[in-house]
């Protein structure tokens, strides 16, 4: 079956959804979502939006310090872009319909401060600014008679001839059958890949499906060895990935160990309020000198009604747990949270491949460097969708050419999904233990060893048998994390979220990691 649209957007998050609403006004748009249109890491956001919105914040401030965050990797450029057209793109926002938190006494947006922020700059809904984003940009979405979408619908492959994108073969998951979708410009808005590592914040479908997408055709990826991961995830067995805010730090939690003693000020001058990379390592030294398998996160000696207010959704989610926050300490521990690398793109989303697009998450612009800092992922969504669409608008390819329609006529039906279900939990566990938040090339060589034999079990069971959504996701869960062991083998260095006990210091002449199908022979 062949689907004709002007825009394929794959991916309904912040950018994805941003991108759509500003392309509608002059091209067709179709949506692709794995999920429902709100099922996306942006649905799952808790802090914010960091924005120069106070009189006492300054854009320089700001800059600054993304680029102490990002460690020396960051393209200060793309920064200064970025953050320029911060106060723009929560103007846009808000005239969206998104609900920001205010003050009861001014009635102005209030804000709160995050790690590494020097400002408080960051705008939010409560502690569920992901969900009030999502959904307002939703609402406007379906209200738009040129937007189509497509849920439960799944990207199996980009079609690319002569370096030119002319859409996809997407898999209908209800049907379980292979779409052909020709498009004058697609745009990559999948999110990230945490779900290749066993503990994660990420929802489900965070399996770099757009990195893969992208390797496959053709693209130059950059900085995939930067695997964020936020230091505080709750710890418990029933708790599925679920994300203690770095806001709660930012008014005054502290992390302390089992004998109920703070520590980050061993680690850094900053105390609770360093950066996520230093927060995350000093958690694993913490628990590792202990010998506990987490720390906790303690806001219980504020105001317990502020504390509710400020918070509900994780008050209430704790106390589902049975854990109060406004009486005991929240037991926490570091999770996979963010890939600050991606495919690499310029200022107006243009990837390598032309009439292709990455934005938001699957996107390195260069903001993140080395380590993102925090909330600044929603700005980048916004900001970057918006040049993208600008773009499209500018240069849109007209030509048409003939598709070829997917070929299944030599595959077979597989019997049973072991291979799938044994693969997928490998993968993730070989990720933690090998490729973690501490690093070292003993390590990096095995999972090498180890991800290749698993690769070519996948690669031989895609050519053989049948599709499912289940190991569409495998495939692009597997290659990206031997993009991501790869990456990390090459950098013989020590910086932001990259840690290997290996080379402990900076390479001084170090820069960005480039990534590309053609310099891997071995892909």
């Amino acid at each position: 079956m062949l689907l004709k649209t002007d825009i394929l957007i794959i991916g309904s998050g912040a950018a994805g959804l941003t991108a759509a609403l500003e392309l509608a006004d002059k091209f067709n748009v179709l949506i692709i979502s794995k999920e429902t249109l709100v099922d996306s890491s942006t649905w799952y956001a808790q802090g914010g939006i960091a924005a120069v919105l106070a009189k006492e914040d300054s854009t320089e401030s700001h800059i600054k310090d993304t680029l102490i965050a990002g460690d020396g990797l960051c393209d200060e450029k793309a920064v200064r872009f970025c953050i320029e057209n911060g106060k723009s793109a929560i103007d846009w926002l808000v005239s969206s319909g998104v609900n920001f938190t205010k003050n009861d006494t001014t009635k102005d947006f209030h804000l709160t401060q995050e790690g590494g922020h020097s400002h408080r700059r960051i705008i939010h809904s409560a502690d569920a600014t992901g969900r009030e984003v999502s959904n307002s940009l939703a609402a406007q979405v379906l209200k738009n008679k040129k937007i189509q979408i497509l849920e439960n619908h799944l990207a199996v492959d980009l079609i690319v001839s002569e370096n030119k994108c002319r859409g996809a073969y997407v898999f209908n998951k209800s049907k379980e059958k292979v779409l052909t979708i020709s498009a004058g410009a697609s745009i990559l808005a999948t999110g990230g890949a945490s779900k290749v590592y066993l503990y994660t914040s990420n929802p489900d479908g965070a399996s770099g499906d757009g990195f893969a997408l992208a390797w496959r055709a053709g693209c130059i990826l950059s900085n995939m060895e930067f695997n964020q991961f936020h230091p505080t995830c709750l710890y418990h067995p029933e708790a599925k990935s679920f994300l203690i805010s770095e806001a709660l730090r930012g008014e005054g939690a502290k992390l302390k160990n089992y004998k109920g003693e703070e520590f980050m000020h061993k680690y850094d001058s900053r105390k609770d309020l360093a950066p996520r990379d230093i927060v995350s390592r000093s958690i694993d030294a913490e628990m590792k000198k202990t010998g506990n398998d987490n720390v906790f996160l303690d806001i219980s000696h504020k105001d317990s009604e502020e504390t509710k207010k400020a918070f509900p959704t994780i008050f209430k989610k704790c106390l589902e747990f049975g854990f109060d926050i406004t009486k005991e300490p929240i037991p926490v521990v570091p999770a996979a949270h963010y890939t600050c690398g991606g495919v690499k793109t310029d200022l107006d989303g243009k990837t390598n491949v032309q009439n292709l697009y990455a934005i938001g998450e699957t996107s390195c612009t260069g903001l993140h460097g080395a380590n993102r800092m925090a909330s600044n992922s929603l700005l980048e969504c916004v900001v970057f969708a918006k040049s993208s669409a600008e773009d499209i608008k500018s240069n849109f390819d007209t030509e048409e050419i003939k598709l070829v329609d997917w070929d299944d006529s030599k595959v077979i039906t597989a019997g049973e999904n072991i291979v799938i279900a044994h693969n997928w939990d490998a993968t993730r566990r070989l990720m933690w233990d090998y490729v973690g938040v501490v690093r070292n090339d003993s390590r990096l060589n095995m999972a090498k060893e180890n991800i290749k034999l698993i690769y070519d079990e996948v690669e031989n069971f895609y050519k053989n048998y049948e599709l499912t959504s289940d190991f569409i996701e495998l495939r692009n869960l597997v290659l990206v994390a031997r993009i991501i062991i790869e990456s990390a083998l090459d950098r013989k260095e020590s910086r932001g979220l990259h840690f290997t006990s290996d080379y402990p210091e900076l390479n001084n002449e170090s820069i960005p990691s480039i990534i590309s199908k053609k310099g891997l022979s071995e892909f």
